[in-house]
């Protein structure tokens, strides 16, 4: 079973545009796990949810069928299609819908991370007039493809009471790197019912830290996931406390570094986490201090759950002017190779962050950080392309994308298996970072602190000796091919990459959908 696959599972479906890579139908057909969020729906509102596919391959779906099978919740609950698909209901709680098009399932950032996802399109989920606070069932939602591939998953969905959770306005403040900002987090009731709990799920740059550890928020590192609150919020109120953050000494400055807070039901919260310990996810770890609380009120026991019913506006935002100077320095990595005519060597290139600011260019287009340009050497062909560089055409040079986040003091490196057609004394090829870019959302890093160092050789030479036909890194360092991997990163928490982020444990794109929301009129 792909259990890590399901590891980035939430808030991708609205997203649509996560995807780091074409999909190419795959050779063999790849084992695919199906998932759907469980639901919490309240009478009158309607939610909108769709089939998530995952597999540990690229490949694409052809003539997909998705069936629904609500039965447990029959007259409580309707599904129907949201994206003008065709559907039929053969029986009362059951829909089958036709995908219009292939589904493809695309890997997902960062680059070389062996998971790859489609979606299929969307249903509307909800609650009829005969369901009653406290109704429960599932939802089994399955798939089949041509080929014989299938596969089902079983949801959970309840009916709650309808609440509306609104965020606080948006503020500006200003900071060195390595300096401490005092924000506020606010949220009032816009409903017409008692909220009774909620949770805070934050979507911080990665600069963004905080060394606060309170008993009621999950951190990964310095990195703070989530808070939940027991307090009620009357028709009409608010609450509101002040976060104390502080920004990485590696920030990049000047710049901007944004900071969000996603407020959500406590039973909406169980429905985004509930898979975490079954995919068996690295745990996000609980403070040891005090519990932050927004301001004094009342707590009493949860009476029902709950689900937010207008989520347009349940959110809040900073964003952090980052003041002086603290640039970034990308040195480019070569390699030194010796093998026989017809030996295939290993060339290990890319380059380094040499600091002193992490560059991070994480945005909602997807786009990597930098470029790199890696030209063969004469006499070389490539009998192994990294996933992440493409040939330019009518050239013997690659393009390879990085990473949107590019920690400083780490090396980015990956390998090209090079076959030795004949042997030329020296031959030189090239490794050049920060190349142009003819890209969608813009080219490759211009403000490089230190360009004498973006340009490296890949040079080979005849066996020594009659030695065998591996290359050896004169001048490489770090680790393993593939697309760019980040050597020694953090893991379970690439921040920023449109909410990619440990959630209680599960590595999920929770914000996605926000942030597409945000920046699209």
């Amino acid at each position: 079973m792909l259990k890590h696959s399901l590891r980035c599972l939430v808030g991708l479906g609205a997203a649509g545009a996560l995807v780091a890579a074409s999909a190419t139908p795959a050779v063999a057909a790849a084992e695919i796990e199906p998932y759907f969020q469980d639901t919490t729906l309240a009478v009158g509102s309607t939610k909108t949810n769709r089939l998530l596919l995952y597999a540990d391959e690229p490949t694409t779906l052809n003539d997909v069928s998705v069936r629904y099978d609500y039965r447990s919740l029959t007259n409580k609950i309707t599904i129907a299609p949201a994206d003008g698909q065709e559907c039929t209901a053969p029986e009362p709680g059951v829909l089958v819908c036709e995908e219009r098009y292939g589904v493809s399932l695309s890997e997902l950032p960062p680059l070389g991370s062996g998971i790859h996802r489609g979606v299929t399109q969307q249903v509307n989920m909800a609650a009829t007039q005969d369901a009653q606070v406290g109704d429960s069932g599932d939802v089994v939602v399955s798939f089949q493809a041509a080929g014989g591939q299938r596969g089902s998953y079983t949801s959970q969905v309840r009916i709650g009471e309808g609440v509306d959770l609104a965020g606080g306005p948006f503020t500006t403040h200003s900071s060195k790197p390595g300096g401490k900002v005092s924000v506020p987090l606010a949220v009032s009731n816009a409903g017409k019912k008692t909220i009774t709990g909620f949770v805070a799920v934050f979507d911080l740059s990665y600069s963004i830290r905080t060394r606060d550890r309170f008993s009621n928020c999950l951190y990964s590192d310095d990195h703070l996931i989530s808070c939940e609150f027991d307090e009620e919020i009357p028709v009409g109120e608010g609450l509101s406390t002040t976060l104390n953050l502080e920004l990485a000494k590696d920030t990049y400055a000047p710049t901007n570094q944004a900071g969000y807070a996603e407020f959500m039901t406590k039973a909406d919260f169980e429905d985004l986490t509930r898979v975490r310990e079954a995919v068996g996810s690295r745990a996000a770890t609980a403070g040891n201090g005090p519990k932050l609380t927004l301001a004094e009120a009342p707590i009493r026991a949860r009476q029902a759950d709950q689900t937010d019913v207008g989520p347009g506006y349940d959110y809040t935002g900073w964003t952090i002017k980052v003041t002086g100077r603290n640039g970034t320095d990308l040195a480019a990595i070569g390699d030194a190779l010796r093998g026989r005519a017809g030996a295939v060597v290993t060339a290990t290139v890319g380059f380094r962050n040499n600091g002193p600011a992490t560059l991070d260019k994480v945005n909602a287009d997807w786009e990597a950080a930098t470029h790199t340009v890696v030209e063969l050497p004469p006499g070389t062909t490539a009998v192994g392309v990294p996933a992440s560089c493409q040939l330019r055409a009518g050239t013997r040079t690659y393009q390879c994308a990085s990473e949107m986040l590019l920690v400083a003091g780490k090396t980015y490196t990956v390998e090209f298996r090079l076959r030795i057609d004949r042997v030329i004394p020296n031959a030189r090829g090239a490794v050049l970072v920060n190349a142009p870019c003819e890209c969608p959302a813009g080219g490759s890093f211009e403000d490089d602190i230190k360009p004498a160092n973006d340009r490296a050789t890949i040079v080979v030479n005849a066996a020594q000796g009659g030695g065998g036909g591996q290359g050896s890194g004169g001048d490489s360092s770090g680790g393993g091919g593939g697309a760019l991997p980040i050597t020694g990163s953090p893991t379970g928490l690439i921040a920023g990459i449109g909410g990619l982020l440990l959630v209680a444990g599960v590595g999920v794109c929770v914000l996605a959908r926000r942030r597409t929301s945000r920046f699209v009129a």
